[in-house]
């Protein structure tokens, strides 16, 4: 346990291992009336006991099922703490089978109180460390996981670890993720030969995509497996392509490129007048940006995500900062679209490929990671149903002289939205 966690808990888990087992039904009982209340109930829903003991919460068979392994799991349970029932999930102490939207209606009945996570995750510990050491210090808890885990679930195509594009919610991953990857070349309008920056390349993705067009890409990563993946790959394949150990705050280039690329890691740079300055020194005159990112309220991240999957300030995509801080360079939005649907779609479907190969993943690194990453990938899904978070994709062009223009004209009109 953490000094955070150790600060912030009122009671250990397990403390409870005598729980009235009839009032902890009663307590359920009364937070699925509360959600009744609020409209936001599941369907109905089994709750069983170590002992035996079962209970049905609404009428008729039940969608899903809680089951209570010991008394830490009971402890979790009746804590309603958020935290403190995905660890329990994670240790096996609690287990759920059935319909997992159903059941992550029920995150609305929990509580997820710890401001002293929050405070330090968000704001001191990059105030600390600096934006650079804080990223490259919290980057292991989530890309240096051994590579081979991700490539069981993530498309099998492109490996790709943003959201897809898709047509329809029945297309592949292996569609959704090419058409997506397609999309950025052409909204950059790149050919042959043409200089790309990817920023954060986890497993090569867009390197490979990129090279074999005949795109010269430079790949800079934080990570230490990233940056050995894509050096084996691009050596492999022959690509024209290079990886660089560097944080994109601190990148530099002797030649400006002819585009950007950033799929999916606005979200870890959360400081956006930096990044979008950067892009404006890193770009050619008329090069374009291509950014897609999952959207929604400033550093709005649970516990469990800031603790279990990324460390740190990652933060959804702001827009109306992001606008702001873009507002104040030479960078025009010429594309804004929301992709809230497809995220849904790509979260979803490598939650199901995931299940797929629980045995496997549990075999060589644990229950507990296969146990994470579900509850990051069906939860992660569920938001984006359930509106919670949203996505968006933006291209970027660099105008030389915009910036005074807008000072002298005024604000342009905004860029056009699809929906």
């Amino acid at each position: 346990m953490s000094m955070l966690d150790t600060l912030e808990s009122t009671r250990m888990p397990g403390a409870e291992p005598r729980a009235n087992v009839g009032d902890t039904f009663e307590r359920v009982a009364a937070r699925h009336a509360h959600l009744e209340a609020c409209g936001r109930q599941p369907q109905p829903f089994e709750v069983s006991m170590p002992g035996g003991a079962k209970r049905v919460f609404g009428r008729g068979a039940p969608a899903f099922a809680v089951r209570v392994a010991d008394a830490e799991g009971l402890a979790a349970l009746r804590s309603f703490d958020e935290l403190a029932i995905a660890e329990a999930y994670m240790a096996g102490r609690l287990d759920f089978d059935g319909d997992v939207f159903e059941l992550l209606k029920c995150r609305a009945a929990l509580s997820d109180r710890r401001p002293l996570r929050y405070l330090w995750s968000t704001y001191l510990r990059a105030l600390a460390l600096g934006q650079v050491r804080a990223d490259s210090a919290g980057i292991v808890s989530h890309y240096d996981i051994d590579p081979e885990f991700f490539m069981l679930w993530l498309d099998r195509d492109v490996r790709g670890y943003s959201h897809g594009f898709f047509e329809n919610d029945d297309e592949t991953l292996e569609t959704g993720m090419k058409r997506k990857f397609q999309f950025a070349i052409d909204a950059c309008r790149l050919k042959p030969g043409d200089r790309v920056l990817d920023i954060g390349g986890g497993w090569g993705s867009f390197v490979e995509f990129g090279g074999t067009r005949g795109l010269h890409v430079t790949s800079v990563t934080i990570s230490d497996s990233s940056k050995r993946y894509m050096d084996a790959l691009i050596e492999r394949k022959g690509l024209p392509c290079q990886a660089v150990k560097e944080h994109f705050l601190a990148f530099s280039s002797k030649d400006p490129f002819d585009a950007i690329v950033n799929l999916g890691v606005s979200e870890h740079l959360p400081d956006y007048a930096s990044t979008v300055k950067q892009y404006e020194r890193l770009l050619k005159p008329g090069g374009r940006v291509y950014l897609d990112a999952y959207s929604g309220e400033r550093f709005n991240m649970t516990s469990f995500l800031t603790k279990w999957v990324f460390e740190g300030n990652t933060s959804p995509l702001n827009l109306p900062k992001y606008t702001s801080a873009l507002e104040r360079t030479d960078l025009e939005i010429l594309l804004l679209q929301n992709d809230a649907h497809n995220y849904h779609l790509t979260c979803k479907k490598w939650g199901e490929n995931l299940d797929r190969v629980a045995d496997e993943v549990t075999r060589r690194w644990g229950a507990n990671l296969y146990r994470r990453f579900r509850l990051y990938l069906y939860g992660s899904a569920f938001a984006f149903q359930d509106g919670q978070l949203s996505a968006h994709r933006m291209v970027l062009e660099h105008r030389t002289g915009l910036r005074r223009r807008r000072a002298f004209f005024g604000r342009p009109g905004a860029a056009p939205l699809r929906r």
